[in-house]
């Protein structure tokens, strides 16, 4: 698995299939453990990201490993993180369809290598990437989809969303995403105890 993986990379270290191969610093493949309980889809690298190599960073990514540490998970022992993007669109603005397209083979080759069991889809453009015709992110987070090899689907919102929404009150995106965590945790739990 850790080869096939390493061979997706290095491929994906010499891409030029798109623009953003000219205005990347580094190519932003996947931070974590690589394993078939959890991967992490998000959007695409920022300029933290883009500076080190690695996603999820910047003050999203550090808000994202105290989420999953309030429910005992971490990125070194339980999951992989990687986006739909590989290089950092210019001024952190959305990926073009072009992009998308030309990152998805490596995004699709990384599922296929871990076929992992829970997929979690983080932030609206990891969503439309998978489910193109779901609506807002508020209406379908913290809900399983069917997806890729079996597994199972769920979109979460982004962390820099949390971070412009940071009060915590009951209904509010903070709240919520306490109550998917925990689901997220639930599930996963199943998986390692074989009741998946």
């Amino acid at each position: 698995m850790l080869e096939k993986l390493e061979q997706v990379r290095q491929e994906c270290l010499n891409c030029q299939k798109c623009p953003l191969s000219k205005t990347r610093t580094n190519v932003v493949f996947s931070d974590g453990k690589p394993n078939s309980n959890i991967v992490l889809i998000g959007e695409a690298p920022g300029a933290n990201e883009d500076l080190q190599g690695k996603p999820f960073v910047g003050r999203a990514g550090q808000l994202l490993d105290k989420i999953f540490e309030s429910v005992g998970l971490s990125r070194e022992k339980d999951i992989y993180i990687c986006n739909t993007l590989k290089c950092r669109p210019p001024e952190n603005r959305d990926p073009l369809p072009s992009e998308k397209e030309a990152c998805r083979n490596y995004l699709d080759a990384q599922l296929n290598i871990l076929k992992p069991k829970i997929i979690l889809l983080c932030g609206r453009v990891a969503l439309t990437s998978f489910l193109p015709n779901a609506s807002a992110i508020s209406k379908v987070r913290g809900k399983w989809f069917d997806g890729p090899n079996g597994s199972k689907m769920m979109p979460i919102f982004h962390p820099s969303y949390l971070l412009r929404n940071p009060i915590a009150r009951p209904g509010s995106p903070k709240a919520l995403m306490w109550e998917d965590i925990k689901e997220i945790k639930r599930r996963y739990d199943e998986i390692l105890n074989g009741n998946d």
